[in-house]
């Protein structure tokens, strides 16, 4: 071994060893970055990368032999004996198939490490196997992975076995998208399309826009021996069942505390892997629930922040097991206290680094940004609807409208601030807003900084508020993979950009000149997008009737939201952008609608399995002793009063649990015998959830009657507070 390796050895070693991590030194070491290319890569394969990368050129077959040589040597030089296409099939998780660089010679035993230009650019996956929404039968089984060069390699460290993964998107036989990644990518050029032209009404040296991303992944971690003796959260990733403890979140003295050891010590580990794998992690803090955390990075392209979110769920995921903790990332995995959000933070930038979004220092004189503002609203004032659709899942249910999360009618929050800017500029006068409390006047205390105040506060029962310099979709589920709320997103713009811009040219074409026709145009919009924005309490009841007077949506569970993808003005919208066909845009209903049923239907079953084997025998048993106890007791004996008393309470609970568990196995069979899936999603959504409901109820309360030593499940205030 050469003497620098052994140095940095011992240096990670010693980083290791005290704790610490100086994260620049350590980096995207296992990224096929800009650094590693200029290393293995000539000079014209680095440029062919790159200009994939920025001007969506295709990488020809002899670029591709070069890199694919550059890539193997490199992924050979960190240790990976195997490379995978690593794609994002319909299941909502990561998917990947290794193949070893090993091809041995036919004549005798030797051979040689290689990976083709076809080896990198295109592998084939059994198409049939996934979910496909009807697309694909088992006889057509074939579908392609096809390298996605936007995002970067990268090498996999699993217990030191090392693997090259090659972001990939999957495709039909036939050319059908059946992942996330080929109609976000789409999604990406569209909006990037729309947003150029309208850009360079205002600078003509633009010459692309794209979208960027900064997600906030939340998440729970327990103890591994909890989440093994719990069926249901090793089956539903949530508890079915589950008392509140004495104390759970009311003081608040959970959020931003500090965070327990063996927590602390899991943190570390799958930061430092993430930031070899080029994740730029930038925060980490307690949640408001207890035994729940959040991390987030700072803000990347679009795609490239969705591949490093689901990339960072399976580190942590791996992570997790090896210091006896499980994560859960279910929305709702414990009643009664915060469930887990995905924060998605999304903007705009121009090729040369400007925020689209940033309001300036003075946001009703900057109309390039009132421009891309109002148009983001008046996008989401005529598709709230569909952006409902792509957070719909049974985890997320449980989530939406209450504990800081948002309800299911979407609304923007912009801030009185900027609201006052918008109506000022519709009724062409200058804002009336009283300016920010002075920073001076905040802090009494003379030693103490100065803070810098925002123009407005922020709104979390808001599920689109405008967070600053951004829009932040605070209704994607913490299980979600970003990509489709972001399709749907782009898409909506895309298509509000292209309108708003062919109003404009037409009036320019007419002969007004530019400002005034913009102005005209956006005056407009921001009428009609007035609809969209409320800047109140998302909770109150005067809101949920003021949003059905203003016409909005209010889809309370996923039968009801899913059927807006499928809605003619969504069908629309896709085909013409070309973001997906009407035939993929029905797949995806069909296979979110049917994991929906799966996930009801697993959760039904375990209702019945955990009531029979974990609920009812030490209810049953217990009742047993109270009635072998009070046998020997005088009748007038206080104590055997209340051994009565609870034993009359535990036989009624007993009896109502055994009379809803019989109706939910009656309507279970019916449910799973029907053959439409739409009539079995909205008999598990209205006839199962009220049973799931009732059973949840006597057996909660059950367990706080029948004592601890005969109680099988661990309860929340081990999971929650052991740790």
């Amino acid at each position: 071994m050469n003497p620098q390796r052994i140095l940095i050895e011992r240096s990670e070693r010693a980083t290791k060893a005290n704790g610490s991590l100086e994260v620049s030194k350590v980096f995207g070491e296992n990224v096929f970055n800009l650094k590693a290319m200029r290393e293995y890569l000539t000079d014209e394969a680095l440029e062919a990368v790159l200009r994939a990368r920025k001007s969506k050129s295709r990488i020809d077959t002899g670029a591709a032999q070069i890199i694919a040589k550059g890539l193997k040597q490199w992924a050979l030089n960190k240790g990976a004996s195997h490379y995978s296409h690593w794609f994002q099939p319909l299941t909502g998780m990561t998917a990947e198939k290794h193949d070893a660089f090993f091809k041995p010679h036919p004549w005798d035993a030797s051979g040689v490490e290689s990976l083709s230009a076809q080896d990198l650019i295109q592998r084939e996956a059994d198409a049939s196997s996934f979910p496909s929404g009807g697309r694909r039968s088992t006889h057509r089984a074939r579908g392609y992975t096809i390298w996605d060069p936007s995002s970067p390699p990268f090498i996999l460290d699993v217990n030191n076995v090392k693997t090259l993964y090659i972001p990939a998107i999957f495709i039909s036989y036939t050319g059908e998208a059946l992942d996330y990644k080929t109609p976000l990518l789409r999604s990406i050029e569209a909006v990037g399309k729309a947003a150029s032209d309208v850009c360079r009404l205002f600078d003509p040296k633009v010459k692309d826009v794209y979208a960027t991303l900064g997600w906030e992944q939340e998440y729970f971690v327990i103890a591994r021996q909890y989440y093994e003796a719990r069926p249901d959260l090793m089956l539903a990733k949530r508890t079915l069942f589950g008392a509140p403890p004495a104390k759970h979140q009311e003081k608040a003295d959970h959020y931003f505390a500090s965070i327990p050891e063996s927590v602390q010590a899991f943190i570390h580990e799958f930061e430092e892997a993430c930031f070899k794998l080029g994740i730029p992690l930038q925060t980490r803090h307690n949640e408001v629930a207890p035994a729940q955390y959040e991390v987030a990075p700072m803000f990347e392209e679009l795609n490239v922040a969705v591949d490093h979110n689901l990339l960072l769920m399976d580190v942590m995921n791996r992570i997790s097991a090896r210091h006896k903790l499980q994560v859960l990332f279910h929305e709702k995995p414990f009643a009664g206290i915060n469930g887990s959000g995905k924060h998605n933070n999304w903007s705009l930038s121009t090729d040369s680094g400007e925020n689209l979004l940033s309001p300036g220092a003075n946001p009703a004189e900057n109309l390039r940004f009132l421009t891309f503002f109002i148009n983001v609203l008046a996008a989401l004032n005529r598709y709230e609807s569909l952006l409902r659709a792509c957070v719909a899942s049974a985890g997320n249910d449980h989530r939406l409208g209450a504990n800081e999360a948002p309800p299911a009618i979407i609304s923007a929050d912009i801030g009185d601030a900027l609201m006052d800017v918008i109506v000022g500029f519709i009724e062409n006068r200058p804002p009336q807003t009283t300016p920010a409390v002075r920073p001076d006047s905040l802090v009494s205390l003379e030693r103490i900084p100065a803070p810098t105040v925002d123009n407005t506060d922020r709104n979390r029962t808001s599920p689109f508020p405008f967070t600053g310099h951004k829009f932040e979709f605070r209704a994607v589920g913490a299980n979600f993979n970003c990509s489709f709320p972001m399709t749907a997103l782009n898409t909506m713009l895309a298509d509000q950009l292209t309108e708003f811009y062919q109003k404009v040219t037409q009036k320019t074409a007419d002969g007004m000149e530019t400002e005034a026709a913009v102005r005209t145009v956006l005056i407009e919009e921001a009428q009609n997008a007035m609809r969209i924005v409320f800047n109140g309490d998302g909770y109150s009841d005067d809101w949920q009737k003021e949003a059905a007077k203003r016409g909005l949506s209010n889809l309370k569970n996923t039968p009801e939201a899913l059927e807006q993808l499928i809605a003619p003005q969504a069908v629309r919208l896709f085909q013409k952008h070309g973001v997906l066909t009407e035939g993929e845009l029905r797949a995806r209903y069909n296979v979110f609608l049917d994991y929906y049923c799966k996930d009801m239907e697993t959760e039904a079953h375990l209702y019945l399995e955990m009531t029979r084997v974990h609920i009812l025998p030490p209810a049953l048993r217990y009742l047993k002793e109270l009635a072998e106890v009070s046998k020997g007791c005088n009748e007038l004996d206080l104590q055997n009063d209340v051994w009565k008393k609870t034993a009359a309470k535990i036989d009624k609970l007993v009896r109502e649990m055994i009379s809803a568990v019989k109706d939910l196995k009656k309507i279970v069979h019916d449910v799973e015998s029907k053959e439409s899936v739409e009539e079995k999603a909205r008999a598990y959504a209205n006839e199962c959830r009220p049973l799931f409901a009732a059973i949840r109820t006597a057996a909660d309360e059950l367990e706080t009657l029948v004592p601890d030593d005969l109680w099988s499940l661990p309860k929340y205030r081990e999971m929650l507070f052991i740790r």
